[in-house]
């Protein structure tokens, strides 16, 4: 993420306890998470991607740090589609 400039240094992954007191449109989740977490509280839609887990890559260091990357460019074209096609539907105020 750094190579784009963003920085995720001070981000970690989180239990979906966390969020049960907080209200969400959306819920975009991976094979793993759509399989290990049925229900989603509130009134959330859901929408299953499936992606590769970067984690599982195989190979020497440069191998697995291409799945990583190639998952990346994957999930931002995904986002970009989802934000345009969302931001279309969305109430104005």
């Amino acid at each position: 993420m750094r190579q784009l400039g963003i920085d995720i240094s001070g981000q970690r992954s989180k239990s979906v306890d966390e969020f049960t007191r907080q209200e969400f449109d959306y819920v975009i989740m991976c094979d793993n998470a759509n399989q290990n977490c049925p229900m989603f509280p509130g009134n959330t839609k859901r929408i299953h991607w499936s992606i590769d887990d970067p984690a599982a890559g195989e190979g020497d260091e440069e191998a697995k740090l291409a799945v990583f990357r190639r998952v990346r460019y994957d999930l931002r074209h995904r986002l970009r589609l989802f934000a345009a096609a969302t931001s279309k539907t969305a109430p104005t105020t």
